[in-house]
């Protein structure tokens, strides 16, 4: 490890030489991506430098205990020392894991009812908002896509893009079947129902990322329905996209024209397609262990909240938290720390 350590010092100063240069921003293009690419590495140098002062700080320490009059006074130096080098060690290693390339793209969201009915529907609508709240919270922007709605405000499909950087670093977590035990506000009899809702996660792709063939797609328009203002039944402007060779379908119709709405659709698309090709390359590398906790399969129940007890039970991890009302407003980032916590320790320990 040290070894690698010392080989991205060296790449850092050199970068950081490169960008002194008078010349560096002759080409803005490659000056944005050099300094991307320094901007990565500053941490990692940034804890190699304080692990060699810890070492350096606990050899000298060791050395001076070697004089009695000097052992009791340099105890105490050489074991913050040597602690704070072990900690170094440990942050070094998760530091130098592989990065996921995608972490600091926005998102697309795909909230469905599932299990339940219209309860499910309703559950649904709660998903959505909890997201919205934690995104308002993290300085993220909601831009919708799709959002159907029922007749008693539930929810049957939400699509929508979180934007801000560093989005799906702490969503791609969420994706999974969300189970809600509560008792619906329909329930004379006070007895809790169960129900569920699905919740898909993307990390956002743009056209240029994926190579998509406009002679593979079929487009149809229709009149929006649900909400989306005064266009709403009036003009053909929502639009479906279908691409033929993978028989995925996405639509949009919160937008007022039709060029708005496929140029939505072609977003949802490009990411709908990365993630197949993902799970392809994935199903190929069958030697490679998938983290449990990492992006979640969309049929493996991932999460409970049941508002009888006021708890949220995460299954992946085994936490349990008794503030469900904080949760459902969008406090989400107790859960989202443990589940990266849990998620580097996951790929730390099968990088040994």
């Amino acid at each position: 490890m040290i070894d690698k350590l010392r080989a991205v010092e060296n790449r850092f100063e050199e970068l950081c030489a490169k960008s002194e240069r008078p010349d560096f921003y002759a080409d803005p293009g490659k000056a944005a991506k050099l300094l991307r690419e320094k901007n990565d590495l500053e941490p990692i140098v940034d804890c190699y430098r304080a692990y060699l002062a810890a070492q350096t700080e606990q050899a000298e320490a060791e050395e001076l205990m070697a004089d009695p009059e000097m052992k009791e006074f340099c105890q105490e130096a050489f074991r913050e020392a040597k602690q704070k080098q072990e900690e170094l060690y440990r942050q070094l290693q998760l530091l130098l894991l592989p990065r996921d390339p995608n972490d600091d793209k926005s998102v697309i969201m795909e909230i469905r009812g599932g299990v339940g009915g219209e309860e499910s529907a309703l559950f649904a609508h709660s998903l959505f908002r909890m997201y919205s709240m934690y995104a308002n919270t993290m300085g993220w922007k909601i831009e919708l896509m799709n959002y159907n709605e029922t007749e008693l405000g539930g929810v049957k499909e939400a699509d929508f893009v979180i934007n801000g950087r560093g989005a799906w670093s702490r969503l791609k977590y969420e994706s999974g079947v969300h189970r809600v035990q509560r008792v619906p506000e329909t329930e004379s009899g006070g007895r809790v129902h169960t129900s569920t809702a699905t919740v898909a996660v993307l990390p956002e792709m743009e056209e240029v990322d994926v190579q998509i063939n406009p002679a593979d797609i079929e487009m149809q328009v229709y009149r929006a329905s649900g909400a989306g203002g005064q266009h709403v039944n009036k003009t053909s402007s929502a639009v479906r996209l279908i691409h033929r060779p993978s028989g995925l379908v996405v639509a949009c119709q919160e937008e007022r024209s039709q060029v708005q709405n496929r140029e939505k659709c072609m977003r949802m698309l490009a990411s709908k397609l990365y993630e197949l090709e993902q799970e392809r390359i994935q199903s190929e590398n069958d030697g490679l262990r998938r983290s449990q906790v990492g992006t979640g399969m969309r049929n493996e129940r991932i999460r409970t909240y049941n508002f009888p007890q006021g708890r949220v039970t995460d299954h992946r991890i085994g936490l349990t938290l008794y503030k469900i009302d904080s949760v459902m407003d969008g406090g989400l980032s107790e859960l989202i720390d443990a589940l990266a916590t849990a998620d580097q320790a996951e790929k730390l320990k099968n990088a040994q």
